[in-house]
C-alpha cells in the first residue's frame, strides 16, 4: 500500500529536514556551509511553528506577530539541539515554541507595562478567584485567596492594581454626558494640571510668615494690599509721613521673602 502522494510528499520533506539538521549538527561551527543548512532546516520547520501559532485563533496583524514569534522559537531550537539529547527534533523545539509565543504575550498584551512577577500573580489571582467563589458559593476574602495561593495579601493588592493595567481606555473613546444621548470624548474629560499650582505651598509659607509679623506690621499690609490705601492714606491713618511707611513695607517684605525662600 502506497498511501496518498501528498502524504507521501510530506514524509519526504520531513525526512529529508531531519536529514538535514543532522548534518547541521555534525559541522563545526566556522563550517561555510553552515548557515545554508540552518536556513533550510528552519524553512523545512515553518509549516509545524506556523500549526502551532494558528491553534490560538488570532487574526491579523496579532496572528502575523505571534507567528513571528513562534519562528524565533523555532530559530532558536534549531541552534541549540544536540542529537546527543536522545530526544526527537520536534519533542525538543515544541516547547522552545510555544515559550517564545508565551513570552510574547507577556510582553505585549499588557497595555501598561508591569513587572513579570506582578502578570504572573495577576493571573493566578484571577483563576484562584473563581475557584474559590465557586466552592464557597460567594466571593472570597483577600485572606482566603492568599491562604489559597500561599502569597503574601500584600502582594496579591499590587497585583490586583497591576491586573487594571491588562487594557487600557483610548483618550479618544466616547464617553456619554447626558440623558440627551450627547457625549464627548474620555481626554476631553480629564483635567489638566492647575497652572497655579506652585503657588499653593509659597502660599501657605507666606501665611506662616505673616503670623510671626507684629501688630503693626499686620496692619500696614492688611491697609496696603487688602484695602488698597496709598502710603500718604496709611501714614495719615498711623501718624506717620510717607516715607516712613514706604521704609516700613520695604523692611517688611524683606524679612517676608527671606522667610519663604530659606
Amino acid at each position: 500500500m502506497t498511501g496518498h502522494p501528498h502524504v507521501r510528499d510530506s514524509e519526504a520533506r520531513r525526512a529529508e529536514t531531519l536529514a538535514t539538521l543532522n548534518r547541521l549538527c555534525r559541522l563545526a561551527p566556522d563550517d561555510p556551509s553552515r548557515r545554508r543548512l540552518r536556513d533550510e532546516v528552519v524553512a523545512g520547520y515553518m509549516p509545524y511553528a506556523r500549526y502551532l501559532a494558528n491553534r490560538h485563533h488570532l487574526h491579523g496583524e496579532a496572528h502575523l506577530d505571534l507567528v513571528q514569534a513562534a519562528y524565533m522559537g523555532l530559530v532558536k531550537a534549531v541552534d541549540n539541539f544536540d542529537p546527543a539529547y536522545d530526544t526527537a527534533f520536534l519533542t525538543y523545539a515544541t516547547p522552545m515554541i510555544t515559550g517564545e509565543m508565551k513570552r510574547h504575550f507577556r510582553d505585549t498584551s499588557w497595555d501598561v507595562h508591569v513587572p513579570r512577577r506582578m502578570q504572573e500573580l495577576s493571573a493566578q489571582l484571577r483563576i484562584a478567584t473563581a475557584d474559590l467563589t465557586q466552592s464557597l458559593g460567594r466571593s472570597p476574602t483577600m485572606a482566603e485567596v492568599a491562604e489559597h495561593l500561599r502569597a503574601d495579601p500584600g502582594e496579591l493588592v499590587e497585583a490586583y492594581e497591576a491586573a487594571r493595567a491588562y487594557s487600557a481606555a483610548s483618550l479618544d473613546a466616547p464617553v456619554p454626558t447626558g440623558d440627551s444621548g450627547g457625549g464627548a470624548a474620555l481626554g476631553e474629560l480629564l483635567g489638566s494640571e492647575d497652572p497655579a499650582i506652585d503657588k499653593v505651598v509659597k502660599r501657605e509659607a507666606l501665611k506662616e510668615a505673616v503670623k510671626q509679623l507684629g501688630e503693626r506690621d499686620k496692619r500696614i499690609l492688611l491697609l496696603r494690599f487688602f484695602r488698597g490705601m496709598t502710603q500718604a492714606e496709611i501714614g495719615d491713618e498711623l501718624g506717620v509721613s510717607q516715607m516712613q511707611v514706604s521704609r516700613i513695607l520695604t523692611q517688611i517684605l524683606g524679612r517676608l521673602r527671606s522667610r519663604i525662600v530659606r
